[in-house]
């Protein structure tokens, strides 16, 4: 065998060499085996017996293979010596001297420490009354022997060990090598730490160990990871795998024969997992950040002590590219880091697992969830009704709420974007469709990993994978426990009650459908929509959930360019500025909830109106962004005048469509506008509110009464069956009822949802707005919506005049309007129509005088100058009250 320590050192000629180790295993009360140091590799072992002494021998199992063999039980004070020896030996260095060697073993003395001042061990043992001294050849002019016989006559005469009364019998433990019930036994202990030895290491990853106090010899393997082993040949033989033998010794020259704490965790098919906690740190985490080993998925979920931990651990060791991984290359190793990491806008949600995002670069993206497969349709269910056209997404059970979840959660938000690897396109084969190149990432939004929601929804499962494909979420543990969750409590493709069944019918194109559908759309005004799909600039697909159908939607008013398509005589080339136009309203309204406006329809079913979204009217956005015309179908209708001096704008300013535009001498509207006189009507109104920026709302008087008689009967039936304090979920867009400081409850309409606490209304009777608790917030009651009783806060400016861009002044007129108008009632008349709201000349109710005029006079503001003939009699006046206002502060 060879040498574990350097050069022999000698006391004298005749002695012989004095030899190093460190020891690896005690074998018996009289038996060790000690190594050198590692070089390159595992370093050599030799067994040392110690001579002129004799320990008790300790149990040994019945061969397997030999029905004659039996199971041999320790002889007394085996283990104990055993013990002495462990505890005072393992892991230390000794020196050693070989005086014989017999049957290839070798016999010597072995002393702790560099040199043979340090304890003699055999001594030690003889001392104790743990091992005999041999007798038999005893040479009297040998000093060591004389001297092991005068310790065991003392230890004789103290009884100690051996020695004691009784024999020793009651040292000899009761060795439990098989468990009935592995899993039960597992289950009893709770997975709480229990002591144990290290008693054998088969590979880096599997050891034997002894539990106490109760003497059971188990198998465990750690739970998490798996090492390089040693596989058997058919000759018997053993071939180590790459690293199988260092990962061993690391395992080895670290817990074999230490005293640990192994924490039982599971017990699948009679396989015992466990980890094993060590003073000095965890092992299981050690292997693999030494790249001895790597994670395995099917144990790894029953790890305690945090999976992530484990995962970290590998992933330090794939980035130094140590052992099992000198030759691993990442997923996304040929990626730079501004695209493996990236925040980006999500624009639509393509399918239960896959998005498309808009970077900051202005750049399309399409992102697909990693690790996670979305709904898919099982069985025969796909061919079950030939007849009906397949939706996947209304078809396939869960995959509606799948994407609903997504496009709820994400539609229009930042979301921060990790990728995890990217999927190498896939031919055609057999059964099997192409599939282009994937980029597989993990998107969090506000910290939510958004596919691990998806899975504990049950609304998507965890894909599985090979033990060497890499190419999976930076978060799979996490997926795997989300899946687990989903399955234990039933939720969605994990339950066993009936599958939700969407039956929407797609009436786009359908003129006879459309027909009957039309009065009822009509008579219900707004209706709430969602987009599904843009075709052009203003031509959509919507669904209407209060409805469960789905139409073709028309923007009303404008005239749009139109996209390239197929036609009988061939493809129609695309007009200028058409995909402009359908990114910009794709980018606006796609899988957005909007209220829609039905006026009409056309002849291949297509519905015509207007669509609203956060307040911004999609017809009067295009034309405001050169991206449409005004049509001349709009003049009937309430959004003309806006949609004119939009077109207007943007006709000056010669954008986009309107690049090649010249003005013609003489317009046909304007003419007509100009021949007109001005129109005095004022109307009595109630002024309930004014905003920074100078609009003020204000009520009919005429219609005050109704409001009154409403909000009375609101109340008292509120007060009859009041809310449920919470029940309440708001989205933005939802009419609803508020519970205002007075502890009222007015009408009301939510703006912004920043969190259940944080929810922005705006009082529609009113005009106020204001951040309440959703714990204020109720349902309205049908009979008190704005059917019963349209909106009664209506917002309006003034006419002539501009408002001061410095805030200070602009305060100081608000100020001034607030004290003079605000609660009370005037007299209004509107004069011109404006970008957002009416422009309007309002007077005091008592003295008649006008209330803007005043605001000139006192210099608070300046006269905004209109081109039009029939107003110049009203610019002319008040700019005269401007200039003598002027002369006066000179």
């Amino acid at each position: 065998m060879a040498s574990v320590s350097g050069p022999a050192q000698t006391a004298s000629a005749s002695a012989p060499p004095l030899q190093r180790g460190i020891v690896k295993m005690v074998l018996s009360g009289c038996a060790i085996i000690v190594r050198g140091q590692p070089r390159g590799g595992p370093p050599p072992e030799r067994q040392i017996n110690l001579s002129n002494i004799r320990a008790g021998a300790l149990a040994r199992r019945a061969a397997q293979g030999q029905p004659e063999s039996k199971d041999t039980p320790d002889e007394p004070w085996a283990f104990q010596a055993r013990e002495f020896l462990r505890k005072k030996l393992i892991g230390k260095e000794v020196c050693f001297t070989v005086e014989y060697k017999n049957m290839h073993r070798e016999y010597g003395m072995v002393y702790l420490g560099k040199d043979t001042t340090g304890e003699n061990i055999a001594e030690s043992l003889v001392s104790e009354g743990l091992a005999t001294v041999r007798r038999e050849g005893f040479r009297g002019n040998n000093p060591e022997q004389a001297r092991l016989c005068d310790l065991e006559d003392q230890s004789k005469a103290s009884k100690k060990g051996l020695w004691s009364e009784g024999g020793g019998a009651q040292t000899i433990r009761n060795i439990k090598y098989t468990i009935e019930n592995p899993r039960n036994f597992v289950d009893s202990l709770h997975q709480k730490p229990i002591n144990a030895i290290i008693e054998h290491v088969r590979d880096g990853s599997v050891v034997r160990a002894l539990l106490l106090p109760d003497y059971y010899l188990v198998t465990v393997m750690l739970s998490g990871i798996k090492c390089p082993t040693f596989k058997r040949e058919a000759d018997g033989t053993e071939t180590p795998e790459p690293f199988a033998a260092e990962a061993r010794f690391f395992t080895e020259s670290r817990l074999l024969q230490r005293d640990v704490q192994i924490i039982l965790e599971s017990c699948p098919n009679q396989i015992i997992l466990g980890t094993i906690l060590h003073p000095n740190g965890n092992i299981t985490e050690l292997l693999l950040k030494e790249g001895f080993a790597r994670c395995v998925d099917w144990s790894m979920a029953v790890y305690t002590q945090g999976a992530e931990k484990l995962r970290a651990a590998e992933r330090s060791a794939k980035e130094r590219k140590v052992r099992i991984w000198k030759d691993y290359v990442a997923p996304t190793a040929n990626l730079d880091q501004k695209d493996r990491q990236f925040v980006a806008k999500v624009m639509q949600v393509v399918n239960a697992d896959a998005m498309v995002v808009k970077l900051n670069s202005g750049e399309y993206k399409t992102i697909h969830l990693s690790s996670i497969r979305p709904p898919r349709n099982e069985g025969e269910e796909k061919n079950k009704d030939k007849d009906k056209r397949f939706r996947p997404l209304y078809d396939i059970p869960y995959m509606f709420e799948a994407r609903e979840f997504l496009r709820k959660k994400l539609i229009g938000k930042k979301v921060n974007v990790t990728v995890d690897y990217i999927r190498a396109a896939t031919g055609p084969g057999e059964g099997t469709p192409a599939f282009p190149e994937r980029t597989c990432a993990t998107v969090t939004i506000g910290g939510i990993n958004i596919a691990e929601a998806l899975v504990s929804k049950g609304l998507a499962t965890v894909i599985r994978y090979r033990q060497d494909d890499d190419q999976r979420s930076s978060h799979y543990d996490e997926l795997l426990a989300a899946e687990a969750r989903a399955i234990k409590n039933g939720k969605g493709l994990h339950s066993k009650k009936e599958v939700p069944i969407h039956r929407v019918a797609d009436i786009s194109g359908e003129t006879q459908k459309a027909k009957q559908f039309l009065p009822f759309l009509q008579r219900a005004g707004r209706s709430e929509a969602v987009v599904e799909y843009v075709f052009s600039g203003s031509r959509l697909k919507l669904y209407m959930p209060k409805e469960t159908c789905l139409i073709t939607f028309l923007l009303a008013g404008i005239e749009c360019p139109r996209s390239s398509r197929n036609t009988p005589g061939g493809m129609q080339v695309a007009e200028p500025f058409s995909d402009e136009a359908m990114l910009f309203t794709k980018e606006l309204v796609l899988q957005r909830e909007v209220e829609v406006e039905v006026e009409s329809m056309d002849k291949a079913g297509n519905f015509i109106g207007w669509l609203h979204i956060e307040g911004v009217n999609l017809s009067v956005a295009l034309v405001e962004n050169a991206l449409s015309k005004v049509h001349f179908t709009a003049e009937r209708s309430a959004y003309y005048k806006t949609l004119v001096a939009a077109e207007e704008g943007c006709r000056q300013r010669k954008e986009k469509i309107w690049a090649n535009y010249e003005e013609k001498p003489v317009e046909e509207v304007v003419h007509l506008s100009e021949e007109k006189e001005r129109v005095a009507n004022y109307k009595p109104v109630y002024v309930t509110e004014i905003t920074d920026t100078l609009h003020f709302y204000a009520q009919d008087v005429e219609t005050g009464s109704q409001l009154e008689s409403l909000m009375e009967t609101m109340r008292a039936e509120i007060a009859a069956q009041p809310p449920v304090e919470g029940s309440y979920s708001p989205r933005r867009g939802d009419y609803c009822i508020a519970k205002f400081a007075d502890g009222e409850w007015y009408r009301a309409r939510v703006e912004k949802v920043e969190s259940p606490a944080k929810v922005h209304v705006f009082y529609i009777d009113y005009g106020n707005r204001e951040v309440v608790s959703s714990t204020r917030l109720a349902p309205i009651p049908p009979a008190f919506s704005t059917r019963t009783l349209p909106v009664q806060a209506t917002e309006y400016t003034f006419a002539f005049i501009q408002v001061p861009q410095d805030e200070d002044a602009r305060a100081d007129v608000v100020d001034c309007v607030v004290r003079d108008i605000q609660n009370t009632q005037c007299l209004l008349n509107v004069e011109y129509s404006g970008a957002t709201c009416p422009h309007v000349t309002i007077q005091f109710g008592d003295t008649k005088e006008d209330v803007g005029l005043g605001l000139v006079k006192e210099g608070l503001v300046m006269v905004d100058v209109r081109k039009e003939k029939h107003l110049q009699k009203m610019v002319s006046e008040e700019r005269r009250c401007d200039a003598g206002d002027a002369s006066s502060h000179c």
